[in-house]
């Protein structure tokens, strides 16, 4: 029987070429009349994300990891 991935876990992080994992910055869905800008815009960069490889492996069975 094959391993299953995490949906959940996949939907909140995106994997780039090399192979690093980025995911959303906390705190931005709502209520973001009050702060300032500056801290508007850097809430739409992602964060690096770190995990360990074991982790990873139950998550993600299938991904690419380099």
């Amino acid at each position: 029987m094959s391993m299953k991935t995490n949906k959940a876990f996949t939907k909140r992080i995106k994997i780039t070429k090399t192979g690093k994992m980025i995911s959303r910055a906390p705190g931005q869905n709502h209520f973001n009349a009050r702060s300032s800008r500056v801290k508007q815009l850097n809430g739409r960069k992602g964060n690096a994300f770190t995990t360990q490889a074991k982790t990873l492996s139950r998550m993600i069975p299938y991904a690419k990891n380099k």
